[in-house]
């Protein structure tokens, strides 16, 4: 029988220090690592004795199906995305082609701190009642679909979290985004910008709707934006959720 495994591991939104546990015994336990370059790069201390494949950008299937091969040769393997894996990571993808192929491996879903939580965290307590993260990537999502979430998520009156703002090639995405939350909240609504949180070079500020553009904003960044019942204190971002009362 098979005895191969494979974790796929969220490795967190920053250092060790923000690593859960179980991930750092996930991949301490595994002899292959794969992942994003990038990623790897984040943990290559902890990888010295381990087989490691680095993959590029758009090769998450690739990925999946190398972690596989290696698993149906009695290997454990540790397949890792940054945050959380089940959010915008590899957890969905690992599991569809595992699916597809009748993979016998054991996958172990191993999760991490997702950005919004780290990011949250540099601004106060921005998360504190229901919130909506939205991706601003049209890569694998059709924009219009990108837009009708933006829009039942600023009429809902959710705090909004946005993953992946702008890139070279998406520019516009996040001024096109903040009007349409715009037609729901008011321009002074608080909004957090926080830009490689818990990492080297981390840089958070607090801004409002209106005035959110004037600021630098790219794919390291997770933007925030409040409810109508969001406040911007001495102390940072606070989102109450009525305790109270």
């Amino acid at each position: 029988m098979n005895e191969g495994k494979i974790f796929v591991v969220g490795i967190g939104p920053g250092g060790r220090e923000h690593m859960t546990g179980a991930a750092i015994e996930a991949i301490g336990r595994s002899d292959a690592v794969i992942g994003y370059k990038t990623y790897i790069e984040l943990i290559e201390d902890m990888l010295l004795d381990k087989e490691i494949l680095g993959y590029g950008m758009k090769r998450e299937v690739e990925r999946c199906r190398a972690a596989l091969e290696l698993a149906e040769k009695g290997r454990t393997v540790a397949l890792v995305s940054s945050g959380d894996c089940g959010v915008y990571g590899m957890a969905g993808i690992m599991l569809e082609i595992a699916a597809e192929s009748g993979c016998e491996s054991d996958i172990e879903i191993v999760p991490g701190v997702p950005a919004a939580n780290s990011a949250a965290a540099c601004l106060g307590a921005p998360l504190m009642h229901d919130y909506a993260t939205i991706s601003l990537s049209d890569l694998l999502t059709d924009w219009s679909a990108i837009e009708k979430r933006l829009d039942c998520a600023a009429q809902a009156d959710f705090v909004i979290c946005l993953y992946n703002p702008r890139s070279h090639g998406r520019r516009e995405h996040i001024e096109k985004a903040r009007n349409i939350i715009m037609k729901h909240r008011a321009e002074g609504t608080p909004v957090g910008i926080v830009r490689s949180a818990m990492r080297e070079g981390q840089f958070a500020t607090v801004t409002t709707l209106g005035e959110m553009l004037s600021h630098d904003i790219d794919m390291l960044t997770t933007v925030i934006i409040g409810n109508s019942k969001t406040y911007a204190s001495e102390l940072g971002i606070i989102t109450p959720r009525g305790y109270k009362r």
